[in-house]
């Protein structure tokens, strides 16, 4: 190891609650990315910083360890300022896909790589390769190649990117030090930064259906984030929303992807996804510098989707991807169930709880999300929402209404979702 402290007494220091040196934390990261330091002592390591915490300067350092131990992209020969999102995850959380044609068609580079979905969230990956012949599994050279054309690119995560995060992701899985601060900030900002972007707008989820529940703690993730990227010399926003229902009326891939098409088209412009995705493109387009004021973003957010460009540059993305640019417009060229079934309220009243989570897991059972990396999904399948929090139902009256393939998962989703919407005599709030 390149750095004066053994492994024992780094995990020693830590422990004890001291400050490490930039080059104590680069040299210890280093060295189990290259497989010099074992997975027993690294565990060790994240348990010490899982329970003494790291300053924004350690954050800061144990981020850049992790974003060079593998590749960065350099996108400073494209002018401009590159601008991408990033969510903490939820159920109907499709803004990428309308943030990114909407961005770039009002001249932000939009460089961005995505997740897949994994326990109740979804992914932006699994969406897009809904969409017919799209392709998500491109080298860096394509993604660089596409951002200098087209303005934007929409990725995986390549081996190349962040390695040392893939190591550490799968150990803190493993070892109960998934939910520490530096270390879920690291994770995501180094694999964000490698993008070569110089700002990032974060949306933060909070609630039953957000890895953060409480407002406190999702504050804290949010300032955090934003604390390491500033101290990275980068523009950071950061947006705490709410995630106790899912996000707009869809849930499963090509579902999700109709909705995001529709704002995209112009054709749903209120409730609140279309709201966040015009929110958090406004964001973007403001850190872009393409604007002065959010209200200026946003009315350019507006002129894109009514003047057909965002459409346009989602039919350019697609057909860049390997997709069929004709789903754009033509929705039934998505992939479809065969079957549908309705939960219904059982009494009169008010949606008082929408047990957001409860609704991700059911999707899952369907065949919307995948438990294990090795699930195949279905990206056909996935429930349309009838109902917000606080609406009033008459019994009888559609909740959910699920489309299917294959009988035998449908007990078991409809269990779910019934037991997941909670019907009170007062209206909430009141």
């Amino acid at each position: 190891m390149s750095h004066s402290l053994s492994p024992v007494e780094l995990i020693r220091r830590k422990r004890d609650g001291e400050i490490l040196s930039d080059d104590t934390i680069q040299g210890f990261i280093q060295a189990y990315t290259a497989g010099e330091v074992p997975d027993y002592q690294m565990s060790a390591f994240l348990m010490a910083v899982f329970l003494k915490g790291m300053t924004v300067e350690e954050t800061r350092a144990l981020t850049l360890a992790m974003l060079h131990s593998g590749a960065v992209i350099d996108f400073s020969d494209i002018p401009g300022f590159k601008v991408d999102k990033h969510s903490t995850g939820g159920v109907g959380d499709k803004t990428s896909l309308v943030l990114a044609p909407v961005v770039a068609a009002a001249g932000v580079a939009v460089p961005m790589i995505s997740g897949r979905g994994l326990g109740h969230t979804g992914g932006t990956l699994d969406k897009l390769e809904s969409i017919p012949g799209f392709r998500t599994d491109l080298t860096l050279d394509d993604f660089r190649r596409l951002v200098s054309t087209i303005g934007v690119g929409l990725i995986g995560q390549t081996p190349e990117i962040a390695p040392a995060d893939k190591k550490l992701y799968a150990l803190r899985d493993v070892t109960g030090t998934v939910e520490s601060l530096p270390l879920i900030t690291a994770s995501i900002m180094s694999k964000k930064l490698a993008e070569g972007i110089d700002a990032l707008v974060l949306d933060v989820k909070c609630g039953n259906g957000a890895f953060m529940k409480t407002f406190p703690n999702a504050q804290a993730l949010a300032d955090s984030l934003k604390a390491t990227g500033e101290a990275m010399g980068k523009r950071v926003t950061a947006l705490i929303t709410d995630m106790n229902q899912p996000l707009g009326w869809a849930v499963g891939n090509a579902l999700e992807v109709i909705e995001a098409q529709q704002v995209i088209r112009g054709e749903l412009l209120t409730g609140r996804f279309a709201e966040l995705s015009i929110d958090l493109s406004a964001h973007m387009i403001l850190l872009g510098g393409v604007t002065d004021t959010l209200e200026a973003a946003r009315e350019k957010v507006l002129e894109t989707i009514r003047s057909g460009a965002a459409l346009e540059k989602w039919k350019e993305i697609i057909a860049a991807q390997g997709g069929d640019p004709a789903c754009a417009e033509n929705d039934a060229k998505l992939p479809t169930a065969t079957k549908e079934a309705v939960v219904v309220a059982a009494s009169d009243g008010f949606v008082t709880h929408i047990e957001t989570e409860a609704v991700g897991m059911a999707g899952v059972v369907l065949g919307a999300g995948r438990l294990t990396l090795d699930s195949v999904i279905d990206p056909s399948v996935g429930f349309k929402i009838e109902v917000e929090l606080g609406a009033e139902v008459k019994k009888g009256d559609a909740l959910v209404r699920i489309a299917f393939n294959r009988d035998q998962t449908l007990p078991e989703v409809k269990a779910r979702l019934e037991r997941a919407f909670t019907i009170g005599l007062e209206k909430p709030g009141e």
